[in-house]
């Protein structure tokens, strides 16, 4: 039977607002932030002791930052990025050998080599995002998601309820929405803001998902500012620092360009610093789409977030839009004073949850009380 076109429509207000954090794809082995710079420095990933972006970032910090590998001691990775920062927003040189503009280079291989680390470990599906959105799909489908990971394993999880439950909304225009001639051989991705075509049994909702911080598998054009999202794309060539793509079914290499004007395309990562730069045209837009999330959410519940340091703007984001009345809960596996201090900070009504997401998503009753009650 054909179906009908029609509008999902978002309800004025949003029953739960989740909040993602590291802890929610550490079960499925992507590394927590503290680990990335350590994996990168101590050896034993070949393609990155072996490549051109490794070797130079490696004589980088070997000269300008002390680590011992034996006793795993490392500089921190917000450190690192704030160094380079430093010296891009004052528009300043290091030395002869790193000018202002290998210094803005240095960042970017350091950026790749979290892409190339971080991808790893997101071929494969998994079982914990699965469990979680089978909950919302059982308990109550009107919930948004603010996400500050880089891996796609949460919207990976989501391909089963494609269509008959519901699409993903990125809350940004992409590329893959026109049907244009130079688009033909990319994905083409369903506009959940425009009206869909639905057939009989299917009750299909729009998600938002809101990746704050950038995704692995967005393509970004600092020419036409537009953004290209390749699904199952997400590879680096070290060497090279270029993205690359896949024909299918033949499975040809290619770079990635934009095939609107042919600029190389760049990575949409925001990276960990105490000086983070948000002007990002993306960015700026995310920021104001999670901004109205918050505020109309009568429930925010954050997973597997650390609220860190060099996330002082996520704190300001929240800090200037929830209302007292609004419930907080707060799921993390560290009892610490200093983590529900900083919740605290932000709200009185707030309840902490001792639990690793993996244990959450795998109790029903939990599930549903955070969903419904």
């Amino acid at each position: 039977m054909n179906g009908s076109e029609r509008y999902l429509n978002y309800p004025s207000q949003r029953d739960v607002l989740f909040v993602l954090g590291a802890g929610t794809s550490f079960a499925d082995g992507v590394p927590l932030q503290r680990e990335l710079l350590p994996m990168i420095l101590s050896g034993g990933i070949e393609e990155i002791d072996n490549s051109e972006i490794g070797k130079i970032f490696k004589e980088f910090i070997q000269e300008n930052f002390k680590y011992n590998s034996s006793t795993n001691t490392y500089p921190a990775l917000e450190a690192v990025f704030g160094f380079f920062d430093y010296f891009i927003q004052h528009n300043e040189s290091l030395s002869v050998k790193y000018p202002l503009e290998k210094i803005a280079t240095l960042k970017e291989y350091l950026i790749k080599l979290i892409h190339y680390v971080v991808n790893i470990q997101t071929d494969e599906s998994s079982t914990y995002y699965h469990l979680f959105w089978n909950s919302i799909i059982e308990y109550n489908k009107n919930i948004s998601i603010l996400t500050f990971n880089y891996d796609d394993l949460l919207e990976q999880s989501f391909k089963f309820l494609f269509k008959k439950h519901g699409y993903i909304d990125y809350c940004i225009p992409l590329m893959n929405y026109e049907d244009l001639s130079e688009l033909k051989k990319f994905n083409f991705w369903v506009n959940p803001r425009k009206p869909i075509s639905v057939k009989e049994g299917e009750d299909p909702s729009a998600f938002k998902i809101i990746k704050l911080h950038g995704s692995l598998n967005w393509k970004y054009c600092n020419c036409c500012n537009q953004m290209l999202l390749t699904p199952w794309d997400r590879r680096i060539d070290l060497n090279k620092g270029k993205l690359l793509g896949y024909t299918y079914p033949e499975k040809t290499e290619y770079e990635y360009r934009c095939p609107l004007d042919g600029t190389e395309f760049e990575t949409l990562i925001v990276p960990p610093s105490h000086l983070k730069s948000l002007q990002h045209p993306i960015v700026s837009q995310l920021s104001s789409e999670a901004s109205r999330e918050i505020m109309i959410a009568k429930k925010i519940v954050f997973i597997g977030y650390s609220m860190s340091s060099s996330d002082i703007h996520i704190k300001a984001l929240f800090k200037k839009v929830v209302k007292p009345d609004q419930k907080m809960i707060v799921i993390n596996t560290r009892q610490r004073d200093a983590l529900e201090l900083s919740y605290e900070s932000i709200s009185e009504n707030v309840e902490f949850i001792y639990k690793s997401f993996e244990e959450v998503v795998s109790d029903k009753e939990l599930m549903k009380r955070i969903l419904t009650s």
